[in-house]
């Protein structure tokens, strides 16, 4: 998946520098949003080191690319499970557990960009998360 995520960045004129494979590595190895901070954590438990604001950054040309997503819910960061899906990225968020998944509903965006229409409202991004249980949790 990491090598996958490079090859976006470099087909987008990015260089596959150091603190983006990083970024991209953690991200791809934790099953949870992340902070920047956080981030950092794992990188000093691992004996690297960037700063804060270089993850910023860096997180900021992963979501730009799709290549991860800010979580309404938490401010923390997830890699991208979808690749090049169409339509826009949402995420069910499961309050028990903290499962996630991520789906793309393509007429579901088109519908939401259609009502902003109806507003006078031109819409160029979705964030939406559904929380509630997942179905493990559901049936405890």
């Amino acid at each position: 998946m990491v090598q996958d995520s490079i090859r976006i960045l470099q087909a987008q004129g990015h260089k596959a520098t150091r603190p983006r494979k990083l970024v991209l590595e953690i991200l791809e190895e934790m099953d949870r949003p992340l902070s920047p901070y956080d981030i950092q954590g794992v990188l000093r438990q691992r004996g690297k080191y960037l700063n804060h604001v270089t993850i910023y950054r860096v997180l900021d040309i992963l979501c730009s690319l799709n290549l991860a997503h800010k979580m309404l819910s938490s401010g923390g960061f997830v890699r991208c499970s979808l690749d090049m899906a169409e339509g826009c990225h949402r995420f069910m968020v499961c309050q028990h557990c903290g499962a996630i998944r991520e789906f793309a509903d393509k007429e579901l965006c088109q519908g939401e960009n259609e009502f902003a229409r109806n507003f006078g409202f031109h819409a160029e991004h979705h964030h939406s998360e559904l929380a509630g249980l997942c179905s493990r949790c559901y049936r405890k």
